[in-house]
């Protein structure tokens, strides 16, 4: 009920005015709730049914079962197969948060090649617990790259991968190049002298592919590290 619920705050149109019979409501499948009360005010289940699969991925139901679950929700409550919205939206779901359980695992995205936001995360945080004589903030920078543009899956990765050699190219020694939020590079570097002219390398290298190109500095603590990394992949 509370993943029912928190989709029902979002679609307060809904809430008044979906109504299953308490027949109908046990002989739905598990989790699919929110998607029946949607088919039960006349509406398509499209958004019920992103947060409903997001939640079976999350739960370890393969999208076998899931497209089960959905065919036996709209022919119990609407009488009809799952319309192509509907399918789509569960598809796409379910294949997002898979890919995120398994870029999770691992330190490299599978498309891009990049580090993933854990592995920047672990990796900013060993250059806190080793600062000795010289802060982080003073030693490391960031450089961002905001890769804009279409946000279809396969335009997005392959921004990120011209961005991704680019930002190699650039910084070829022991600095760690990976993705944070939907559309961003981020190479963790020491400061230098140079670090200006690199950065106004890549600019221009990824002018194509990028809107903005710029040096972040880091904060004096690894908790504020983490809370800058957030902010900049929700940017």
């Amino acid at each position: 009920m509370g993943i029912f619920a928190k989709w029902r705050g979002s679609s307060g149109d809904l809430r008044s005015r979906a109504e299953l019979t308490e027949r109908v409501r046990v002989a739905l499948p598990p989790l699919f709730e929110a998607v029946g009360e949607a088919l039960a005010a006349g509406h398509p289940a499209v958004e019920a049914c992103w947060v409903v699969r997001r939640t079976q991925a999350e739960l370890g139901s393969s999208l076998g079962e899931c497209l089960e679950g959905l065919r036996a929700t709209t022919q119990l409550v609407a009488r009809r197969d799952p319309l192509f919205e509907e399918t789509h939206a569960l598809s796409l779901a379910w294949s997002e948060s898979i890919l995120g359980y398994l870029h999770g695992l691992s330190c490299a995205d599978p498309l891009t090649g990049l580090s993933t936001h854990a592995h920047i995360r672990e990796r900013i945080g060993e250059l806190y617990r080793d600062a000795i004589a010289d802060r982080v903030s003073h030693s490391h920078a960031l450089v961002v790259t905001d890769a804009g543009g279409p946000t279809d899956p396969v335009s997005v990765a392959r921004r990120l991968t011209l961005v991704g050699q680019a930002a190699r190219s650039v910084f070829s020694g022991t600095e760690t190049i990976g993705q944070i939020g939907a559309s961003r590079v981020v190479v963790v570097t020491p400061r230098s002298d140079s670090l200006p002219n690199r950065v106004s390398l890549l600019r221009r290298m990824v002018t194509e592919q990028a809107d903005r190109v710029w040096i972040e500095g880091l904060p004096d603590t690894d908790a504020s590290a983490v809370h800058l990394l957030d902010e900049l992949a929700r940017g």
